[in-house]
Order: structure tokens, then sequence, then C-alpha cells
């Protein structure tokens, strides 16, 4: 998945990306790199950050994150200063909207029951560290 930042905000989603929710930064191959940005890994799902030169967040469009421990996740978000705003209105799912450090909208969600899908084909964030990567 691909979000936009602005320009200089790359330390800011390594606290993020990497500090609050625990992703592995990874190494941009260096004719990407000139361009900016950065990208982040864990559980299943990769995150690439590019920076946009009139930058605006999504506020409206945005990705749905599926993880364990949805609960745990929001109090690390607090924690981190990041607002969550619960939303019960899914069937079948928990699920809350909270937003990157730029304003990006971001949805976290979680099956109920016995619905709920396994394997690989399920990204995951799980608190309180991240599912290792692999290939």
């Amino acid at each position: 998945m691909q979000l936009a930042i602005p320009a200089g905000g790359e330390e800011r989603c390594r606290e993020f990306w990497g500090g609050v929710l625990g992703m592995a930064e990874v190494e941009k191959p260096a004719v990407l790199a000139a361009r900016g940005g950065c990208w982040f890994r864990g559980g299943g799902l990769e995150v690439h950050l590019g920076v946009e030169a009139d930058f605006g967040p999504a506020r409206k469009a945005h990705p749905g994150i599926l993880v364990r421990g949805l609960a745990e996740l929001a109090r690390r978000l607090e924690a981190g200063g990041h607002a969550v705003t619960w939303d019960g209105d899914f069937p079948g799912h928990d699920r809350f909207y909270a937003a990157d450090p730029f304003g990006n909208r971001l949805e976290f969600l979680e099956p109920r029951g016995p619905q709920e899908p396994q394997g690989a084909d399920r990204p995951r964030i799980r608190t309180p560290r991240m599912v290792r990567y692999r290939p």
C-alpha cells in the first residue's frame, strides 16, 4: 500500500510506522531512495510512504488494515499521541479510525468470532510486536 507524505516527513514516519506500530523499515532501492520517502514492512503488510510535492492528506480514501489485538493497538496509538475513533457500524468486525502524523486516514479492524480469516491471506499487525516478514 502507498500513502503520500510531505517533503521532509520521513522522521515522523519512522516514529509512527516504526515506533508506534512496530514495523521494520525496509531499505529502498537506490534509484528510488533519491526521491525521498520510506518503506515499512511487518505482519504481511508493506507500506510505501512517498513524497508528494503538493501534499494533501487522504481524509476519506484510506487503507483498511486487518489486525489481531485491536484494543491493544488502540492503546498504543493513544499512548503515542494519536487519537482513535471507534466505529461499530461494520458487521462482524471491531474497528477504529486513526490518522498518521500527516492526517492520512487509516482504518484498523479485527474480525469477531469464527468467521476470522486464517493463514497467509490475512495481513496482520500483532501487538505488542509486529510479525516478522517472511518472503
